[in-house]
């Protein structure tokens, strides 16, 4: 573990990535100089370090480090959700799940052995974060992942809008460091539709779909100073279906909602059915534009559902950070729009290096204050 007292700053940064994390890294790295080169320092041409994770014919694989290490304060760039890679398997190819990609950082890891000076694992969407909790006889995946890493010698852990913080209890002794994602989505929204929504409590409403995600919509609807709605799902609890009890209503908490544009926030689509649902909700209740923003768009179920849904004038926009893997053909859709996060996670890496505080990456509330035009008063 390593120790909070020694000297960190100086040691150079190195960058290890998995496959799955690669393109993430490349642009990171690009970030990375740019930032060094602002603030008058000299960067090297790349600051990310030579490694390899080849498979064998049956699927297993191991981590090769090519480039040196040692000493160096060391960053690996992982993305769990990152399908848009492949492997050939028995002669098959077949796209990797982010159990491979959580083998293959612990492989890297193993190969480092002790050579760094401090090891740090960025991992935007966290591996098993929706299982962070148990009910029944259900197994603690996240809270076992974390101490997994800390046990091959990992020191902190950045995320971006883990789906339970609390995880962090996994792992006391250790960082789990959780970035939040808002102000990347609140300036890309904007940018894109800042001349078409008006943000002002008789015509703009902040919505969550359901009551696990209401406190990170009230911080949406506190920082544009607009009401908060939402629903809570109603479920059949006599029946399960792919491991879930079936939603049968959604119900809403809220007011009026004729003529005002609603933005609905969550931290995660993953089939986007519910959002889906949310917004024909919102449609029957004559809102005049939908909106959603997420961090993490994994569309595991495709796009075709929310190809209809913008043709039958269901929703406005979508808005998602690239913290994790986008498919270039979801880049071509007019719905939808990215926030860039890769500035974001490259400062952590700046600030995390120089030892300087990460309080303001940590909490934007500052910073999107000041992009709506107001002071924060102390």
């Amino acid at each position: 573990m390593f120790n909070s007292n020694s000297q960190i700053r100086g040691f150079p940064i190195a960058i290890l990535t998995t496959p799955g994390g690669r393109q993430l890294a490349t642009v990171v790295d690009q970030q990375l100089r740019e930032i060094f080169k602002e603030n008058g320092e000299q960067a090297p041409p790349t600051f990310l370090r030579e490694s390899e994770n080849p498979r064998f014919q049956n699927g297993e694989g191991k981590a090769v480090i090519i480039d040196s290490i040692r000493g160096t304060d060391l960053f690996i760039i992982v993305d769990i959700g990152n399908y848009g890679v492949t492997y050939q398997r028995y002669g098959t190819e077949v796209t990797m799940g982010p159990d491979e990609h959580f083998q293959d950082l612990k492989r890297q890891l193993s190969a480092a052995k002790n050579m760094a000076q401090r090891v740090t694992v960025v991992m935007p969407l966290l591996y098993e974060s929706r299982q962070h909790k148990m009910y029944g006889r259900e197994s603690l995946d996240c809270a076992l992942a974390l101490q997994e890493l800390v046990n091959l010698g990992v020191d902190s852990i950045m995320t971006i809008d883990a789906h339970n913080s609390h995880v962090m209890n996994a792992i006391p002794r250790h960082g789990l460091e959780n970035l939040h994602g808002a102000y990347q989505l609140i300036e890309c929204i904007l940018q894109d539709a800042g001349d078409q929504i008006k943000i002002h409590p008789d015509s703009f409403v902040l919505c969550s779909p359901d009551l696990g995600g209401m406190e990170r919509a009230r911080y949406f609807a506190e920082h544009f100073q607009v009401h908060l709605t939402g629903f809570y799902k109603y479920r059949d609890l006599t029946h399960v279906v792919e491991g879930k009890n079936p939603v049968i209503e959604h119900k809403f908490l809220g007011d009026d909602l004729t003529g005002k544009d609603v933005l609905i926030v969550d931290d995660m689509l993953a089939s986007g059915g519910s959002l889906l649902e949310t917004a024909a909700e919102l449609r029957e209740r004559h809102a005049k534009g939908v909106y959603f923003a997420v961090t993490y768009a994994l569309f595991s179920g495709g796009v075709t559902a929310f190809d209809k849904a913008y043709a039958d004038g269901l929703f406005n926009r979508l808005y998602a950070t690239n913290a994790t893997y986008i498919p270039p053909e979801l880049l071509e859709r007019e719905w939808f729009v990215v926030a860039d996060t890769t500035r974001f996670i490259a400062k952590f890496i700046h600030s995390f290096n120089q030892d300087h505080s990460i309080t303001r990456l940590l909490d934007s509330t500052e910073k999107i204050n000041k992009l709506l035009g107001r002071e924060l008063m102390r």
